[in-house]
Parts: structure tokens; sequence; C-alpha cells
């Protein structure tokens, strides 16, 4: 940690917003900043591939599971704002730099777990590491290079950190089947060893002058208390003893939240103002964003527990099954931009959805014995195709919604929302399938569970569709500029998060 925190004493080549794409301290720039988001996104794929395992080893129940994910989606949705914030502040290099070691540390730490708990716990601080990180990737890409570089660096991190979203569920689930599951988090290590030492040679330091604002720390702390206590009133409704705790903690978690608002209608600098909800379009692209998101989330938590217990694959397999998935995303996204520009986004983000939801009702398909030609790979690529069809618009529209001063925190609420939303999905899911307990050991009783909760992500798919038909006006095409955010749009983590200079607040 302390080289981190004496980051700027070191002097790396060049000049921020001078740094040119092809020199070689743009080539430093733009590996560490793909070593250390690739990080984090291969922790939003790789994971679920080892829940069963995780559980086996650790004798946690499903809940245990949940929080195995929840509880790094947490942290990371409630401070990810105040991350990109601090960078602005403080430095973007060193706040780079200190949250890639944090998310190392906490990654060993998840991997010596002697315990579910401790695992939980070790998934919260991670989130906290990925909500520095995350944001200042794309914050140092921005800063960095030169004015005609950026889009081409932009698109190339966008590239190469959906290869590493690709590869990571074979990664991890050879890993899995090769050692352990704990060395799905070692595997961390080595990666951000070498983010933070080309970090340090090639990554010139830059902040934001002008913020002198004050950060709204207590709001990051409200939402943060009030996603966990609707979390715990999901995951564990009742305790051992068959007392509501669950409902106590939902009660104060949605207090919270209330709190939380108020608080952004008065706060001077708040970390989500409030007045950019007030455009119809934009509440819409974000209701969509959370029906799409928790539809999405709640199918990759489930599919490969359902495709190791229930169809008797192995880890490895399970993950090669999902890699259509990020293919096709990885070809098509650009495409699906670049319609987007020319015949509007309304259509796509009517087309994208339903397509999608046709997709988790073929995974109905999946069942004991499934044939992956069959009845695996039909669903994975209809979800493919109809998640490439509505990201790239979803992500250009919530830019082309707010004005060119909140762009960067409209991307933030953006990418904050779909988080929250993939957190929910994952602790509510399995309680409305009523799958609890060790269930997730117990094939027929899973099988069941899993078919419930993949009807509910298909009406959270259509209610993306009804949404898209009824509060979004017709558009004849996006501005260029913002059309091409799609580049820059995770299928799985959810949309950019870009530098906010427009205030001090997180």
């Amino acid at each position: 940690m302390g080289d981190a925190v004496r980051a700027d004493r070191a002097a790396p080549r060049g000049v921020a917003g001078s740094v040119a794409f092809s020199s070689g301290t743009g080539r430093g720039v733009l590996l560490a900043t793909v070593l250390a988001s690739g990080m984090a996104m291969l922790d939003g794929t790789v994971v679920n591939v080892a829940l069963p395992h995780i559980g086996a080893d650790l004798h946690a129940e499903l809940s245990g599971l949940q929080w195995t994910i929840t509880g790094y989606t947490l942290t990371l949705a409630a401070l990810i704002l105040l991350g990109g914030s601090l960078g602005d502040r403080y430095g973007r290099r060193r706040i780079f730099v200190i949250g890639t070691v944090w998310f190392a540390a906490a990654s060993a730490l998840c991997g010596l777990a002697p315990s579910i708990e401790v695992l939980i716990g070790a998934r919260l601080l991670q989130g906290v590491g990925g909500a520095l990180l995350t944001p200042g990737s794309l914050a140092l890409i921005q800063a960095t290079f030169r004015k005609d570089d950026r889009a081409r660096a932009i698109g190339a991190w966008s590239g190469l950190g959906g290869v590493a979203t690709a590869i990571g569920p074979l990664v991890g689930g050879w890993l899995v089947d090769a050692a352990s599951w704990r060395f799905v988090f070692y595997l961390n290590l080595p990666l951000a060893a070498v983010a933070v030492a080309v970090t340090l040679r090639y990554v010139p330091e830059s902040r934001d002058p002008g913020d002198t604002g004050r950060f709204d720390v207590l709001g990051a702390v409200l939402c943060a208390l009030g996603l966990a206590g609707l979390t715990y009133a999901l995951v564990q409704p009742t305790d051992a003893a068959g007392r509501p705790v669950g409902l106590i903690a939902g009660v104060l978690g949605v207090a919270a939240l209330v709190v939380f608002l108020l608080r952004q209608r008065r706060v001077a600098n708040p970390m989500m103002p409030l007045d950019l909800f007030r455009s119809r379009t934009f509440s819409t692209i974000n209701a969509v964003t959370f029906a799409v998101y928790a539809g999405l989330s709640g199918l990759m938590f489930f599919v490969v527990l359902q495709l190791q217990t229930v169809s008797g694959y192995s880890a490895f397999a399970a993950g090669v099954s999902l890699l259509p998935f990020t293919l096709i995303m990885l070809a098509l996204s650009a495409t699906s931009g670049r319609v987007a520009q020319r015949i509007g986004p309304r259509t796509q983000l009517i087309v994208g959805p339903a397509l999608t939801a046709v997709g988790m009702l073929l995974t109905l398909r999946i069942g004991p014995h499934a044939h992956y030609l069959t009845d695996v790979l039909p669903a994975i690529v209809v979800v493919g195709l109809g998640m490439t069809v509505v990201v790239a618009p979803l992500t250009a529209t919530v830019l082309a919604a707010a004005d060119e001063r909140h762009a960067g925190i409209a991307s933030g609420v953006n990418n904050a929302v779909a988080r929250a939303a993939g957190l929910l999905a994952v602790a509510a899911l399995p309680l409305a399938a009523g799958l609890s307990g060790a269930a997730y050991r117990e094939p027929a009783a899973f099988d069941h569970g899993f078919r419930i909760a993949m009807l509910i992500c298909a009406a959270l798919l259509v209610a993306g569709t009804v949404l898209s038909v009824a509060l979004l006006r017709p558009t004849r095409r996006l501005p260029a500029e913002r059309a091409s955010a799609s580049r820059v749009t995770c299928p799985v983590t959810g949309p950019p998060v870009e530098p906010d200079r427009s205030h001090g607040g997180a």
C-alpha cells in the first residue's frame, strides 16, 4: 500500500492530455487500465462458475452463495461514484493504484477464507477496491491521451476488456476443476502486480484542479446501508429461530434510501443529482436498464448453477457454455451502435429486451442431461443477440438525455442502477423461486426453482420492452459522439463510468 500512497512521486513518461496512442507510454497506459479493469470484470463472471464448489467446500447454504455475489456488488454499486470523485480530487493515478492494490489484497483474503462468513467479508472489501479502480480506468484514458487519440484508445480498452470478460469463465472453470476455487481469486494477484508496476512507470498523474467541493460521503453511506438492508431482507427474511429479522433490516434499508433521496435534494454537491430524473427519457432509460440488468444478472447466477447441479456439467464446461454470449457482444456491439445512430434507439430498445426474453424462455430446455447444441447453445445465442441489440443504444441514450455538463454523472448513475439491479435480482430471485438452504445441491429442487426464476427474468425483460414502447418517443438518430459510448459498455457489469468533472461531489 506504501507504493500506492507514494504514486504521485514517480515520474512516468508523458504528460497528461498529450500522450499519443502509438507511443510506448500510450501502450503502457492501455495495458495498465486493461489489466486492472479486466481483473474487476473477471470477478463479475468467474466467481459464478465457482459457486457450487465454494458452497461444497465451505458448507454454505444458498444464502451464503448469494452474499458471495451480492456482497461485492453492494459496495461497488454504493461507492463507485465516490471513487470517481476521489480520483478527480486527489489524483486519478493515485486512486487507481490504491484501488488495484486494495482489490488484490481483498482477493488474497477471499482465496484464504476459511469460512463463508470470511469470504463474504472479503468480497465486500473487494467491492470497495473495485469502486476505486473501475471509474479510474476510463478516467485515466480520457485524461492521458491526446484528444484525437481518445476514441481509438477507448475502443481498444473496451475490446481488450471484452476479451478478458470472454475468457474469464473458461479460465475460472479450468482453475476450479484443475486446482481449487481459491485460485479464481489468486489469479488477481499477478494481474494486479503487473498493473501497478506499469501504472507507476508509464501513467502520468492527472486531477481536476477545479474540483474543490465537498464529497457526499454521507450520501454514499446511506446508499450502502439502504441497499444492504434490502439485500438482507431478501436473502435472509428470517433467522434460525424464525424471527423476522429480514423485515427489520428491510424497513431500515428503505428508511436509509428515503433519507438518501432527501439528502440528494438538499446537499450542494449530490452524488446523484435528482434534477437528471426530470427528463422523461433519462428516467425511462434507467428503468429499462434496471429491468434488463436484473434479468441478465438472474440468468448469469442461475444458469451456471443449473448446468452443474442439474445437467451434470463440470465447472469448465459450464464456463465454456457462456462463451458465445460474450463473443456475440464483442463481434456485433459496434454494429449495433452504428444502427442506433442511423435509425434512433427506440426500435432497438423495444426489440432487444423482447429478444432477450425469448432467450430466457429457451433456457427452460436446460434440464437433466441437457445437450449443449440443442438445449443450451440456442438460449445463450438468442440472449447474446438480444443484449447486443439493446445495450449499445441503452448506454448512448442515457448520455444523450443529459446535457454535456452532466454526461459523466449521468453515465455513473446509469452504471449504479445496473449494478443495483443485479444486486437485488440475485438477492430476490431465489426467494421468489422457493429456493433456500442446500437446495442448490439437490437437482430436483433446484431444477424447479430455476424454471420459476427464468420465467421471472423473462417477465423483467418484457417489462423493459413495455416501458420502451410506452414512454420513449421516436427519434431519428443519436448524436455521433454519444452513440460512440456503445464501445465502452460491458454487458455483464453494466454501462461505463465516465469521469464527472461537473462538480466536486461524488
